[in-house]
């Protein structure tokens, strides 16, 4: 890249928690001063790596530009839409001049993401490996049936499954840190990160735990979106996600480059029946083996799952349902309807959707 033409590539990632590349590269992300970023770009880089807010506040205060960019890689694009990045990712396309090269990777493909695929990519090549969406066959997933107020508790006898590192996911900063701050009570070395900790506080925690230093981590979604870590033996939910999507990107933690990894997840009577479902399918199509008050579970739709060439949901993936019982599907129509008056409401009908 030369200062004053631009860059020749830019890899877009969903979060700050990014690993520095080797190549010559600057890092823009949010929670950082951005005078350093403009510092590294000065001294000239190969690559740009950057969160979608902060280069499009970069392009809009026409401290970069893209003249001569030739290569966008979009990475985790199910993460950022999720987030809210679209928009962003569409405005930071009309400031390419020049024919790129575009690269979507996305570990699920629910349908917004295929929609959005197709309104952002040229005629593309698809490549599959394996169903967009399923667990890796390389994660021996355990689903155990544990009273909300045990969890903490059993978290420990949990960890005697595996050697260290282990990744423990919650959805509530609280928990994360009543978790953590058991497991040190107890001798073992944990660290937390959340969004409600400052940038030095989890990088520290990061480090902490990627050199070893930390056996445990706990952590939110929010959080550690964007993480990457070496061998991690063992991802333990001590909640069951909302939807089944994230849930496959939780235990992907472990069970990577051909190593085996091990995924404990808690899950009770609290626990929405359809994400269930979805769990008891996800656990046949992985071979695993599913616990007795999973495999009682059913629905009258069970019967409709493999209508045609499609597996469960086509809107967001799910195995244990169709489309017409997606809660995802429900929650945006809900959020839809907030947004307009009552007539026009009333107006919509089923097809709109």
């Amino acid at each position: 890249m030369c200062v004053h033409t631009g860059y020749y590539s830019i890899v877009q990632c969903p979060d700050r928690a990014i690993l520095i590349l080797q190549l010559r590269s600057c890092l823009a992300i949010g929670g950082v001063n951005v005078t350093e970023a403009l510092s590294v770009i000065r001294r000239g880089v190969h690559v740009l790596v950057a969160t979608p807010g902060r280069l499009m506040d970069m392009l809009n205060k026409k401290m970069v530009k893209l003249d001569v960019c030739r290569y966008l890689c979009i990475d985790e694009a199910d993460r950022m839409v999720d987030m809210g990045f679209e928009e962003d990712i569409r405005n930071i396309f009309s400031y390419f001049k020049a024919q790129r090269q575009t690269l979507l990777f996305s570990a699920t493909m629910p349908k917004k993401i295929q929609n959005f695929a197709r309104s952002a990519l040229v005629k593309p090549i698809t490549i599959n490996v394996g169903r967009a969406g399923a667990a890796s066959m390389n994660v021996t997933q355990e689903v155990e049936y544990v009273k909300p107020e045990a969890r903490v508790v059993y978290i420990l006898e949990c960890l005697k499954k595996t050697p260290p590192p282990v990744l423990i996911f919650a959805e509530k900063k609280q928990d994360v840190d009543a978790i953590q701050e058991y497991l040190l009570l107890k001798g073992v070395q944990a660290v937390a990160t959340h969004g409600g900790k400052d940038q030095e506080e989890r990088s520290r925690a990061v480090e902490d735990f990627r050199s070893g230093n930390k056996d445990v981590m706990v952590a939110t979604d929010v959080a550690s979106k964007g993480l990457d870590f070496n061998q991690i033996q063992h991802v333990i939910n001590f909640d069951m996600p909302d939807d089944i999507e994230n849930y496959v990107h939780r235990i992907g933690r472990t069970g990577r480059s051909k190593n085996r990894g091990v995924a404990t997840t808690f899950v009770s009577k609290a626990n929405d029946e359809s994400v269930l479902l979805d769990l008891k399918h996800l656990l046949i199509e992985a071979k695993q083996k599913v616990p007795p008050f999973l495999a009682a579970l059913s629905s009258e739709a069970e019967q409709y799952l493999q209508l045609g060439d499609d597996k469960g949901c086509s809107y967001c993936g799910g195995l244990g349902h169709r489309i017409t019982n997606c809660p995802r599907l429900e929650a945006v129509q809900n959020k839809q309807a907030s947004n307009i008056g009552r007539k026009d409401y009333l107006a919509n009908t089923a097809a709109d959707y």
